[in-house]
């Protein structure tokens, strides 16, 4: 069945097209002149009625480094754009190249950049996590499906297979013992400014960027305001804790009013500390470590320390409570822990029981 209907001011052709999989789909598509909507519904049906219509396609001729220029133009505001993915397309031009027509892109060609980014290290030399590779293919999987809805190729090449995310191992939880954090904040010593950060991590649950570009107009009535969540798109506050206060109170003596940021370095904002922590790391002598489980160092010592599971979520801004249920076993653990230091107490208790009952039946032996 196909038909043209009149939409307010334009002309809409209604039909079934025929697909690769033998499933018609139904497509609408809009003209200003009605003469041009019957012809072009006209050619359609014909080549429908023909059995040609999936051998005659349009000529697709946009480039990867046009469809590339267009998402940044419609994105770039994104937080996550300047963070990654402005990367993650310098990336793409670079492995499949900027000339590249979309159309001749298939889905051997992701597969096999996929795979690619698994043997590519990182900048020190290890190999890149799962949800690193993730993270690059889902920014060009969104790029795709954009690509289709911008009428920049005709079928997104993902469409193609399986998907090609990997497996992430997001139940990792490596935190600081109280003795490691100790140790570590010794060896950050010798550097004043990641002493603080350091030490505003453990006790805030602050993500690296967040603490890096914090300002001091961010800090008001014993809260931190950080900026909104990427994630869950709400705001949050972080209660400043006593030794948290102290410290910001040093800094802000030190810098009188020179700065909008609270951690500096001589009078300059911070950008990286990576080096500077890897090396307290290994001075410290723990291994296996990144700062973002400071954040789970934050988590892990609070659920300890019976804080309720929906206020770490709030204070972490998970989305939803699953992410934060990672930390449920700590809490158990903790209270194991705590009544296994009444063992003892009892048994003492039953063998001066026994004892007597068995001095009593003695006493009654002798005196029968």
């Amino acid at each position: 069945m196909s038909k043209i209907r009149k939409r307010g001011n334009s002309y809409q052709i209604d039909y079934f097209e025929p697909t690769d999989n033998g499933k018609p789909v139904r497509v609408r598509k809009s003209f200003s002149k009605k003469k041009d909507a019957e012809a072009e519904l006209g050619k359609r049906v014909s080549l429908i009625a023909e059995g040609r219509f999936l051998d005659v396609k349009k000529d697709y001729t946009t480039t990867l480094k046009e469809l590339l220029a267009k998402y940044e133009e419609n994105f770039n505001q994104q937080a996550s754009f300047s963070k990654y993915k402005k990367f993650c397309l310098e990336n793409y031009k670079s492995y499949f190249g900027k000339d590249t027509l979309l159309a001749n892109i298939r889905y051997v060609d992701l597969e096999t950049y996929r795979n690619h980014l698994r043997q590519k290290l990182t900048k020190n030399k290890t190999i890149r996590a799962n949800a690193s590779i993730n993270r690059e293919i889902a920014c060009l999987h969104h790029i795709f499906t954009k690509a289709v809805e911008w009428e920049k190729v005709e079928r997104s090449p993902f469409d193609k297979g399986k998907s090609l995310l990997l497996s992430e191992d997001n139940q990792r939880i490596r935190y600081l013992t109280e003795e490691e954090i100790e140790s570590l904040l010794d060896e950050c010593k010798s550097k004043q400014h990641l002493h603080r950060i350091v030490t505003c991590a453990i006790n805030t649950g602050l993500r690296k960027g967040d603490i890096l570009t914090m300002k001091w107009d961010q800090v008001r009535n014993g809260f931190i305001y950080p900026d909104k969540n990427t994630e869950t798109k709400k705001r949050r506050e972080i209660p400043i804790n006593d030794d948290l206060a102290k410290m910001f109170k040093e800094i802000r003596k030190e810098q009188g009013l020179t700065s909008h940021y609270i951690f500096t370095y001589s009078k300059r904002t911070i950008s990286r500390v990576d080096r500077a922590f890897k090396g307290a790391l290994s001075r410290a002598g723990i291994e296996n470590f990144r700062f973002h489980d400071l954040r789970h160092t934050f988590a892990s010592h609070l659920i300890m320390r019976g804080a309720d599971l929906k206020d770490i979520q709030e204070l972490l801004g998970h989305k939803t409570m699953t992410m934060t249920l990672r930390y449920a076993h700590l809490s158990q653990e903790h209270k194991k822990k705590a009544v296994n230091l009444l063992n003892g107490l009892t048994s003492s208790v039953k063998s001066d029981v026994s004892q007597k009952c068995h001095i009593s039946e003695k006493v009654i032996s002798v005196n029968g």
